[in-house]
């Protein structure tokens, strides 16, 4: 890794984690437009035709080596691309936002849990300590800094089915280290074709169910823009990082994405910035500089 690479890391997770809190702001604007396996399954019908033109000669000559892997793709696709976005998905409609931020914002925990198990190699004090730090910072975010709002808090089927998608995520985040060996345009094209694929026969499943609903006008606009930044660029770069400083590093900077729902719910929906959102924001990049500190000083 060169001095260069983590500065390239933090741009690149900056910009991911940004796509990432736009895709929630999306993903609310989208209720009513089109039916949730319309979502899942389109998005990646928009990715896979982009990557297929624009890594099409890369695709020709390194496609065997994915298909010599298919069952990390098919896995790493279908649990990481589709299963996660069904039951982020699944877990709005019976559970609260407050849950599913509050939960999701656990996912770098998870990331350094399942990197030290699977790996052997535990995160430092200082990158434990940042990580509960951001964490801490998203709860603020989630409670509106409210404590009452914490006690109020109850757990259902909707939680459990977040607690799933978090660990899901952070199952697929470490998974990265084990990916094909082949141009990262060329392994999202197939992370892309593999989501797509296991999305089908739920999209099928809620068209049997007479809950399918093809996208609006303003639907498909929305499905444009989820199929080439969160589902593409998104994913793009979140790959790069951690190639760059790790998943267990890059995974601390998984909890932006609520700060930058908030940072885009000040600038596009001109809500006021109350004061939990600043000190929420403020513990998330506190968080991050903490764990980044022995790193840095490394360098």
């Amino acid at each position: 890794m060169t001095t260069q690479s983590p500065a390239r890391a933090y741009l690149y997770l900056l910009v991911a984690t940004l796509f990432f809190g736009s895709n929630v702001v999306a993903g609310k604007l989208s209720v009513g437009e089109m039916s949730p396996m319309a979502i899942v399954m389109l998005r990646w019908v928009i990715a896979a035709a982009c990557l297929a033109f624009i890594a099409r000669r890369a695709l020709l000559a390194e496609w065997r080596v994915l298909l010599g892997r298919w069952p990390y793709m098919l896995a790493m696709g279908g649990v990481g691309f589709t299963v996660f976005n069904v039951m982020f998905y699944a877990s709005a409609h019976t559970t609260s936002a407050i849950n599913m931020a509050i939960i999701q914002g656990a996912t770098p925990i998870v990331v350094l849990l399942i990197s030290g198990a699977l790996l052997g190699i535990w995160p430092p004090a200082l990158q434990w300590l940042g990580a509960s730090i951001t964490v801490l910072g998203v709860v603020v975010a989630a409670s509106h800094g409210s404590l009452a709002i914490l006690l109020e808090l109850s757990f259902n089927r909707g939680d459990i089915l977040m607690i799933a998608a978090s660990v899901i995520y952070a199952v697929y985040t470490v998974g990265l280290r084990w990916r094909p060996q082949v141009t990262p345009l060329v392994f999202i094209a197939g992370l892309a074709f593999a989501a797509l694929l296991t999305s089908i026969p739920l999209a099928i499943g809620e068209a049997a169910l007479g809950q399918f609903q093809w996208p609006t006008l303003k639907g498909w606009a929305l499905l444009l823009f989820i199929g080439l930044f969160p589902s593409l660029l998104c994913q793009l770069l979140y790959l790069r990082s951690v190639e760059l400083i790790g998943a267990a590093r890059a995974g601390v900077f998984y909890n932006l994405v609520p700060i930058f729902g908030i940072v885009l719910s000040v600038a596009v929906a001109h809500e006021p910035l109350r004061p939990y959102a600043i000190v929420a924001i403020a513990l998330v990049i506190g968080g991050i500089a903490v764990s980044e500190i022995r790193k840095r000083a490394r360098a």
